[in-house]
């Protein structure tokens, strides 16, 4: 079902700028086969470009991030829809996760394989290799998150299998705040990035708006241009990111962009797009250009900030740790992001397009740790500093914190013991008082009696009617009550 909608989805827009295209290539059959090819490389398995003007077949190996969006969004919707189908709510049988998850993700590369088949008489088919590896990974994380979501989340303790040293490592807290930690700098990297291919998108705007003009002169061109434009947005924000954090990325076999400069572009026949008309100059960096080191310093400032834990009793050398593996974190995420975003756009010059992975992984780690880690330390002293002021200082809430801690420390045990049930005491018997001797009371001398005074005579009231009164009418349960009938006249 996932797989039909994405591919039902690609078809019929590829079927509408066929249509609206005053000179088209090929017939409805053609259009068909690009769109499966599409939908593979939305997977990212690369095409193969026959028709070049050198006769040479040109991969084609970038694949627009936005684009990926599609089937890993069906897939993990059909994987969620799946296990909650038998929730036991009505009586039916709970669907366990293993026999949704091989249902689905089995389903789902039946289809990809026949797409593979039908892609190959097209104009750009799918590399088998690439396909054979590519799909079934997408398949798999997006059903694997789809069935995840579906039975709430859960985070319990790894399965017995696992080594037990490896559970216990991974159970700790500093790992959780180090995923947390190096999420948070990737974060910051990929804003960076945005917000850098939005100042260039406006400082080169003439540029941009000439090239998306020049490209073609009807309006399904133009809306076939911008449509591919945005589904390369994201990849351009991977793009700035690695521009910033220093190593650029690749324009072909002997062009590099970085802040440091832009060389090589000289004899580089760059295809005419929008985006790359946002390009920095060709020359030597400039003032402008060395600022975006703002960007990775954010990034490790947000790693050491969200590497530090609340509780006292963590050391400093435990702190740091944990910076250190945010920063192994962000690292791996960008390495990741930079290898999905790049890929060949055709063979010599165009071989290598966009940022080198392990360069802008490795990048992205030296500049989170050298900031995370001393920032990180900073953060835990200041937090555990002891409470300084010209008040009463002993009953000061950090300095009555470190108390009970020494206090508890030199216990050796909680001072607040946990509640555990307690045996009733035994039963002691009541002690009666023993009767202690009462001293002789001493005589009291009477006081004289005072004159009683004269007899008020009282009034008498007058004599009040007395009032009948109705005796109290009890409630009665289960009588009927009768109809009163008046008396014959």
């Amino acid at each position: 079902m996932a797989a039909g909608l994405g591919l039902g989805f690609l078809a019929v827009l590829v079927i509408v700028l066929w249509i609206s295209s005053p000179y088209p290539d090929s017939g409805p059959g053609g259009a068909l086969h690009l769109a499966a090819g599409l939908w593979l490389l939305a997977h990212g398995t690369d095409l193969v470009r026959y028709e070049t003007l050198s006769g040479v077949p040109a991969p084609v190996g970038m694949t627009p991030l936005l684009l990926v969006a599609l089937p890993v969004l069906l897939m993990r919707r059909a994987a969620r829809l799946g296990s909650a189908c038998g929730d036991g709510s009505d009586g039916d049988e709970v669907l366990p996760a293993s026999a949704v998850f091989s249902a689905v993700t089995c389903g789902y590369l039946a289809v990809g394989s026949l797409a593979t088949v039908y892609a190959a008489g097209g104009p750009m088919p799918a590399d088998p290799l690439s396909a054979a590896w590519h799909v079934p990974l997408v398949a798999v994380l997006a059903a694997a998150g789809g069935v995840w979501v579906a039975k709430g989340r859960p985070l319990g303790p790894l399965p017995e299998w696992v080594p037990k040293g490896v559970r216990r490592a991974v159970a700790r807290p500093r790992y959780a705040l180090a995923l947390r930690s190096g999420a948070a700098g990737a974060l910051v990297l990929l804003g960076g990035g945005v917000l850098l291919v939005g100042a260039s998108l406006a400082w080169h705007g003439a540029e941009v708006q000439g090239t998306f003009l020049a490209l073609t002169g009807v309006w399904s061109g133009r809306f076939a241009v911008l449509l591919l434009a945005l589904a390369l947005i994201p990849n351009a924000m991977v793009w700035g990111a690695a521009y910033a954090l220093g190593p650029g990325f690749a324009l072909g076999a002997g062009a590099t962009v970085t802040p440091l400069g832009f060389e090589g572009s000289a004899a580089l026949p760059l295809p005419r797009f929008p985006l790359l008309s946002a390009l920095p100059p060709q020359g030597p960096g400039s003032p402008v250009t060395w600022a975006v080191g703002v960007i990775p310093v954010a990034a490790g400032l947000a790693v050491g900030w969200f590497a530090v834990r609340r509780a006292r009793e963590v050391s400093y050398g435990e702190t740091a740790l944990t910076a250190g593996l945010g920063s192994m974190v962000c690292g791996l995420l960008t390495a990741g992001l930079a290898g999905a975003a790049s890929g060949p756009l055709g063979s010599r010059e165009l071989a290598r397009f966009g940022p080198v992975w392990w360069q802008a992984g490795g990048a992205a780690a030296a500049w989170t740790l050298a900031v995370a880690v001393p920032l990180a330390v900073a953060v835990h002293a200041w937090r555990n500093r002891p409470a300084a002021g010209t008040g009463d200082e002993w009953h000061a809430p950090g300095t009555r914190e470190l108390r009970w801690e020494t206090l508890r420390r030199a216990a050796g045990a909680p001072l607040v013991p946990d509640r555990a049930p307690v045996a009733a005491p035994a039963p002691v018997p009541p002690v009666r008082p023993q009767p202690q001797p009462q001293p002789n009371p001493v005589p009291v001398p009477e006081p004289d009696p005072e004159p009683e005074p004269d007899p008020v005579p009282t009034p008498i009231p007058d004599p009040v009617p007395a009032t009948p009164v109705a005796p109290p009418v009890l409630p009665v349960s289960g009588a009927r009550v009768l109809s009163r009938r008046r008396p014959p006249l």
